[in-house]
């Protein structure tokens, strides 16, 4: 027993020495450059456009250029030229590597360095960089996620340079190393990445926009970009209470613990003022990521204690997914700077709100023109209302698409929450854009034009006119039209968004590729030889569509148990778990438009399923092992050590009062009693089951488990656990609590 008792106290030391660490740090002052100014200093660690004009000749920055949007071949000559400019510049901020930064199946970015040295002839050290090198890498492809496409026997696979993300150089404290942006490819040529898939998304939906916009009779433009803002939410914790975690460490989320009497109620942290030693965290990061050229744009705090906000300002869609792996790279990389540890999962705490990556979609036509912006007069813009009534279409009939696309096993934690979407997809226009289209197809009314935005007067002298937007924000649905662009709610924090935009991208361009044959079927013409159409032809189009979507568009409460009876009625899917969305992938239906679309083979789309679903079971059994592990070793000593408190208590207070009952005493001791043995009994459980677990080779089955009786399992040792965090002696609770995690900062 004095063994036992050693053990527990000793958790407790480092629990209560962990607290008053994070209780009394001081601030970190980083230390600022001379300059002040983000302008001035905006991007200097980046090869973008422009850096590139000051170092090749018009001529070869223009054909560059080009090969970012033509997708075509870039020359080995160029490739030279650009090699050694790159190499010049990096090497001059003192970069002594580079490599081929790209973004696996794992969701995170991976990168193998190699140095500029290399050795003439004459056996001295000089700097080289060729053409090849920066066009193509060789990692090895069995060490990756694959889904089947590659063994360990067959490891060959290529990083090829993506020209249209720019080059930058990733600084540490031992100095800098040029990361290249790139695609992983198999020997065979399949994507085994994130960003292939998502770069195929965006030239398949350039060619439908562009074929949409012959058909409108529209000739000078000659590409249409995805533009993407992703708002990047996250949980920050002291690091010497993460140290004593176990379960965030391993799980990223607290798979125990109970809520404080004070967490987020009486909502005066969002947007509240930001502690000095937070926001000198945040200024860090953004100091780092302007000068990678990240366009950070706002900061705040977030709803839950100790949660915040960090978005950019939006960006072509390929270089706005590569820019929010940077920003979560910096966020983690700066935190430990400041003895903090951010945390993406979508629920590292139970009971209170999770975090979300909110992922702001549009469409631009080259020219700096929003082809989802409504102008003055919506009505009159039928190529707004084209390619809104096209993104309707595609949530439509691919929901169930986007519902896969944003699935994981953190983010089923969030979904359906208090502050997050349902699992039902559904698209939310607002009041105006609802009644327009309504308009459109009724018998009764024709189109009117109405004033796109109101003035709000608050009669307060000091306050000017407020512009009111078009439409109110419906913080409930998973994709909401914020006013000139999409805003894709449902995206998880810990998410890539490569994901998320390639599938919506691929539906917007399936959905384009129908109405764009509706319209050449009215006008007589073919792919090859598209004839404009009139605006009655692309209207009656436009009609067609809105009365064939109707059953997408919901503009109430998501939350609501209505909703969810409602979205039955209408035949809409609710795809609850991540087991259950990532079996879209293999509907045949679904393999063969994003075949036709040229984004996935068949044989991707279903390594892409074997991927996910052997992932989703690793990390449930990860959590299974990692509440197992806790329980035994540190929950179940506590209670029996308080147990034999309260038992040594009752027997020395009777030995001197022997007379004395003591009932309320005794029913504690019933009670920890009780509790304990559950826990003991529950812990016994856990083992069975994940040795059970463990015994099915059947991946899907697998899911099923653990997505039904897995989850179960967990709910039910966190109920027992958490009453005991209740009923044991704060002294003997060996893990730091929400209160404290929650308020250290």
């Amino acid at each position: 027993m004095e063994l036992f008792q050693g053990s527990s106290s000793g958790s407790v030391s480092a629990r209560k020495a962990a607290v008053a660490i994070a209780s009394s740090r001081t601030v970190r002052r980083f230390q600022d450059a001379q300059i002040k100014r983000p302008i001035d200093y905006f991007g200097i660690r980046t090869f973008s456009y422009d850096t590139m004009a000051d170092k090749l000749s018009p001529s070869e920055f223009k054909v560059l250029k080009e090969h970012a949007v033509i997708n075509e071949p870039l020359t080995l000559e160029l490739a030279h030229k650009i090699a050694a400019v790159v190499k010049e510049w990096a090497t001059s901020h003192g970069a002594t590597h580079y490599c081929h930064w790209f973004q696996p199946q794992t969701g995170a970015t991976a990168e193998k360095h190699d140095s500029f040295i290399a050795l003439n002839a004459k056996g001295c050290a000089i700097e080289k960089f060729s053409g090849k090198e920066l066009i193509q890498s060789e990692p090895d492809a069995s060490s990756f996620p694959s889904g089947g496409m590659r063994v360990t026997f067959e490891a060959r696979g290529y990083t090829a340079w993506d020209a249209s993300s720019p080059m930058f150089l990733m600084k540490t404290d031992s100095g800098l190393t040029l990361c290249i942006p790139s695609l992983f490819i198999s020997y065979g040529g399949e994507a085994l990445d994130k960003k292939t898939p998502l770069l195929k998304s965006l030239v398949a939906l350039d060619k439908k926009a562009i074929e949409a916009m012959r058909l409108m009779g529209i000739e000078d433009i000659e590409h249409v970009y995805v533009t993407a803002g992703p708002e990047q939410e996250y949980f920050v914790v002291d690091e010497a209470l993460y140290t004593l975690r176990p379960d965030l460490i391993f799980a990223g989320r607290t798979l125990l613990g109970s809520l404080p009497p004070r967490g987020q109620q009486l909502e005066d942290h969002y947007y509240g003022s930001i502690k000095p030693r937070i926001l000198n965290f945040m200024m860090e990061c953004e100091r780092e990521l302007y000068e990678l050229g990240v366009p950070c744009k706002t900061r705040h705090n977030e709803v839950a204690p100790c949660q915040y906000e960090l978005a950019p300002y939006y960006e072509n869609a390929n270089v706005a997914a590569d820019h929010n792996q940077l920003v979560m790279e910096v966020l983690r990389s700066i935190a430990k700077k400041h003895h903090l540890v951010v945390l993406f999962h979508e629920k590292p705490y139970a009971g209170v709100n999770g975090s979300g990556k909110h992922v702001n979609w549009s469409l631009d036509d080259g020219r700096g023109n929003n082809l989802l912006d409504p102008g003055d007069d919506p009505v009159s813009n039928l190529r707004f209302l084209y390619f809104l009534t096209a993104t309707v279409k595609a949530i439509h009939d691919h929901g169930h698409v986007l519902r896969m696309a944003i699935a994981s096993p953190s983010n089923d934690f969030r979904l359906g929450a208090n502050e997050a979407p349902p699992a039902i997809m559904s698209i939310f226009l607002g009041d105006h854009l609802t009644r327009l289209l309504n308009d459109l197809v009724s018998i009764e009314n024709s189109p009117s034009s109405r004033d796109m935005r109101k003035e709000i007067h608050l009669s307060l002298g000091k306050v000017p006119i407020i512009a009111r937007d078009n439409t109110d924000r419906n913080r409930t649905s998973p994709f909401a039209f914020t006013g000139n662009k999409f805003e894709f709610r449902a995206v998880g924090s810990s998410a890539s968004i490569s994901s998320a935009l390639t599938y919506l991208n691929a539906a917007v361009a399936h959905a384009l590729t129908g109405m764009n044959k509706m319209l050449r079927d009215k006008t007589g013409s073919t792919e090859d030889h598209p004839v404009a159409a009139t605006n009655e032809q692309i209207l009656s189009v436009i009609q067609d569509v809105v009365r064939a979507t109707e059953k997408i568009r919901f503009e109430g409460n998501n939350y609501s148990a209505e909703w969810h009876k409602e979205a039955e009625r209408r035949g809409l899917p609710n795809l609850r778990t991540t087991p259950e969305a990532l079996r879209v992938l293999k509907d045949e239906k679904v393999q063969s438009f994003l075949a036709d679309l040229g984004i996935f083979t068949t044989q991707e789309t279903i390594a892409r399923y074997n991927v996910r679903i052997e992932r989703y079971n690793k990390i449930r059994l990860i959590e299974l092992e990692t509440i197992f592990d806790l329980l035994s070793t540190q929950i179940l000593p506590a209670a029996m050590h308080q147990q034999m408190l309260l038992a040594q208590s009752i027997k020395e207070t009777k030995a001197v009062l022997s007379n004395a009952t003591l009932p309320t005493q005794t029913r504690l001791l019933s009670d920890i009693s009780t509790a304990t043995e559950n826990l003991a009994r529950m812990i016994e459980e856990l083992s069975g089951f994940i040795i059970q677990a463990k015994k099915v080779d059947d991946e899907e089955k697998l899911a099923t488990l653990l997505a039904g009786d897995g989850l179960r399992f967990m709910e039910r040792a966190r109920g027992i656990s958490d009453k005991l965090e209740t009923m044991v002696d704060d002294n003997l609770w060996p893990l730091p609590k929400y209160r404290e995690m929650l308020s250290a900062l």
